[in-house]
């Protein structure tokens, strides 16, 4: 019951984003621009983003080594969340495309679907080398394992899609689809950007939030996936009957 609610509103919410950017989409439709266009700059996108992570990592490396202000690695972080919600963007705009500009593919559509995965390695992969990269903080190994958690939850709460629908089982449910993470990742380090740059470390350390955020994609994204399993387990049941 609270499943359904959730995609109602959620559903409610994707249709009211659509009446704001089908004007922008079917100026790129006139333009030429073409679905997988659109899904190849996202995919860039994601991965800048990923690239401003691994690079706070060596900044903050570089300053522990000269011993100066260690602030200036959460300008990075916060780009890089910035750069993310920007570009999250384009993970409708590409259906979007596809489907006022009656270009919808078989390859479109699992290519679109792999570069999502692809996006998710490289932005929580960087966020992982990031936290490896706090050697004198405990807060890194905490922070590395638990990204690592979300990132293993995000790749099988696809999978677990994937495989149910290679069996013909509609399998969308859950709270922690791809929108779902990729905005509370992008909140998440532009926040820890914002608050890390104005807000002393030995007041408040700003990786507290960046860490709550992947933990909340940690818990639910694996909670998602195993909903699915049993989901399918269900599915599967009911089918023999």
């Amino acid at each position: 019951m609270g499943n359904s609610i959730f995609k109602k509103k959620r559903d409610g919410l994707q249709q009211g984003i659509y009446v704001v950017i089908n004007p922008f989409v079917r100026f790129l439709i006139r333009m030429g621009v073409t679905p997988n266009m659109v899904t190849t700059i996202g995919f860039l996108g994601n991965l800048l983003a990923a690239a401003m992570f691994v690079y706070a990592g060596v900044i903050h490396r570089r300053e522990l080594s000269l011993d100066i202000d260690d602030q200036y690695q959460f300008g990075w972080i916060g780009w890089g969340g910035g750069i993310l919600i920007l570009f999250s963007v384009f993970d409708m705009l590409d259906g979007q495309v596809a489907r006022l500009g009656k270009m919808q593919s078989t390859f479109g559509a699992m290519y679109d679907s792999v570069l999502d995965r692809y996006s998710e390695l490289v932005t929580l992969g960087g966020l992982t080398f990031y936290f490896l990269e706090l050697q004198t903080d405990a807060l890194g190994e905490i922070g590395a394992l638990i990204t690592f958690i979300a990132l293993i939850g995000s790749i099988m709460v696809s999978y677990v899609r994937a495989r149910a629908e290679g069996l013909d089982i509609e399998c969308k449910i859950g709270l922690m689809q791809r929108p779902e993470r990729v905005v509370i990742t992008s909140l998440a380090a532009l926040a820890t950007g914002i608050v890390g740059k104005t807000v002393d470390m030995e007041t408040f350390n700003a990786l507290y939030i960046l860490i709550g955020g992947m933990a909340v994609i940690a818990v639910f994204a694996n909670i998602t996936a195993f909903a699915r399993i049993n989901h399918c387990r269900r599915e599967l049941r009911r089918l023999k009957k």
